[in-house]
């Protein structure tokens, strides 16, 4: 299924449509055996500028925490694919000079009742991000300060640039990140950013897009280097089907709404 053109609707119909999205991520993730083992995804239940909305965590390793009856969580036949063998098929990446951090963990507007690591963010860009100058920074400060805390991030915005992010929110994210110009093809307005926060300088994998475009599967670092594809695309088509056949009527071409 290809991405909707969002801005057709109001927004309350894009954050019921983005609850379900998140879900279906989470779903995929850890159901459909994505992880491997010893990593899991939540939903942040925290209404925030900056979700973030989906969180992959690694299971402690000290021995002496207790597990759930000794389950692990994940997929022990999954492995992490290894950019230097098998890069993201992305059109754009590229590398940011190291960075120092300013981020501590105790900061990151995130808790859980276990002590389980923080490895990665998955965030779904909502208008309110971009509404105004305010939210618009949090979210940008928020993304490059996870970054240079170590943490990988997964950026999805399906909402064009405006006047706060005339190259879209990858754009603004690696300004600050010190990384090389980037600007926002006009053909291809929306976005998918992975970023592997590699403490030798944070790289980029950028996917534009378009509305009518196949959402790509998109890589979800959980260490430097090394990934895995999330198929964004199959968790969209099942979160599609919650949006009410009126509000698919005005995203969707005449003749396709069942």
């Amino acid at each position: 299924m290809p991405m909707h053109d969002w801005t057709r609707v109001e927004t309350y119909v894009y954050h019921h449509f983005h609850s379900f999205w998140l879900g279906e991520i989470c779903r995929i993730l850890n159901r459909g055996r994505v992880l491997p083992a010893g990593y899991y995804a939540m939903a942040e239940q925290v209404t925030r500028t900056m979700g973030p909305d989906v969180l992959t965590l690694q299971i402690p390793t000290n021995p002496l925490l207790p597990q759930a009856n000794g389950v692990v969580p994940g997929n022990p036949a999954a492995t992490q694919i290894a950019v230097a063998e098998t890069p993201p098929r992305v059109r754009m990446s590229g590398t940011a000079p190291p960075r120092t951090t300013g981020f501590k963990q105790k900061r990151i507007a995130i808790r859980h009742s276990s002590d389980d690591r923080l490895v990665s963010l998955i965030e779904l860009v909502s208008p309110g991000n971009k509404s105004a100058k305010h939210p618009f920074q949090t979210f940008v400060g928020k993304a490059v300060r996870a970054i240079e805390a170590g943490i990988h991030i997964l950026i999805i915005d399906p909402f064009p640039p405006g006047k706060r992010d005339p190259n879209g929110i990858h754009g603004a994210i690696w300004a600050v990140l010190g990384g090389e110009p980037y600007t926002q093809p006009t053909d291809k307005p929306l976005v998918v950013a992975a970023y592997d926060a590699n403490p030798k300088g944070p790289r980029c994998y950028v996917e534009p897009l378009a509305a009518g475009d196949p959402l790509p599967d998109a890589p979800l670092f959980l260490d430097p280097g090394y990934y895995v594809s999330v198929p964004l695309e199959r968790a969209y088509l099942d979160a599609f089907e919650d949006v009410p056949p009126q509000h698919r009527a005005l995203l969707e071409p005449p003749g396709k709404i069942a």
